[in-house]
């Protein structure tokens, strides 16, 4: 079953929703994309095992929350937690890509 979820874009607090199944595992939103990492588009199959996050593109890739809501037109990334991501759970260095 598919749950809304959001995300407030890191530069203008705008909201944004996606359509999440089951299990989170979110590691992070931030203003730029991890070193190494896949991001894909919002209208993507963001829960391909290929998929290391979500770019969105505030206010105009139709995922604000509010249709009225302008946003800020700048990217920003949702990370995912991959496997190989903590180690003892202490956060894995992002810059480089577990093997």
């Amino acid at each position: 079953m598919a749950t809304p979820v959001t995300y407030y874009c890191p530069h203008c607090e705008t909201v944004v929703e996606l359509q999440r199944e089951g299990y989170l595992a979110d590691k992070s939103v931030t203003p730029y994309p991890l070193e190494g990492w896949n991001y894909v588009p919002v209208e993507a199959d963001y829960a391909a095992d290929d998929a290391d996050g979500v770019r969105f593109v505030c206010g105009s890739d139709g995922s604000a929350r509010d249709p009225g809501a302008d946003g800020c037109g700048k990217p920003f990334y949702l990370s995912f937690v991959r496997p190989g991501t903590t180690d003892a759970g202490a956060a894995v260095d992002p810059t480089t890509r577990p093997k």
